[in-house]
């Protein structure tokens, strides 16, 4: 049974050359786009009954939730990605400073450290 399980191919979608799959906040953006554009052609159908109109709609909506939604995820992303970035920074430069008189300063920066001569 595993050896059916290892050998399924990956059914992955690529467009201009690249793997969705692969791409943050690609997943979500779409699904909330496409719920919330055929949620509002639907309530706008409901309404007016007009079948182009609400096509139209539901088509606009769909875009600008995409758009919306791709966007506020994206910055989200890059803005963890950027502090998880600076976090990474500031470990590795203590790690470096760890057991020097220059570490003190990350605990108490209002405390100058004196040079002990050797």
């Amino acid at each position: 049974m595993s050896d059916e399980e290892d050998n399924i191919p990956n059914k992955s979608v690529i467009i201009f050359g690249r793997d969705v799959s692969q791409i943050p906040c690609f997943r979500n953006s779409f699904l909330y786009g496409i719920l919330g554009g055929a949620a509002f052609g639907l309530a706008h159908f409901m309404f007016t009954s007009k079948v182009a109109k609400s096509a139209n709609y539901s088509v606009y909506s769909f875009s600008m939730i995409t758009i919306a939604y791709w966007m506020r995820c994206r910055y989200n992303y890059s803005a963890a990605k950027f502090e998880a970035m600076r976090i990474k920074e500031v470990f590795a430069e203590r790690a470096i400073l760890e057991g020097s008189l220059e570490k003190d300063r990350f605990s108490n920066p209002n405390v100058e450290v004196e040079a002990v001569e050797v």
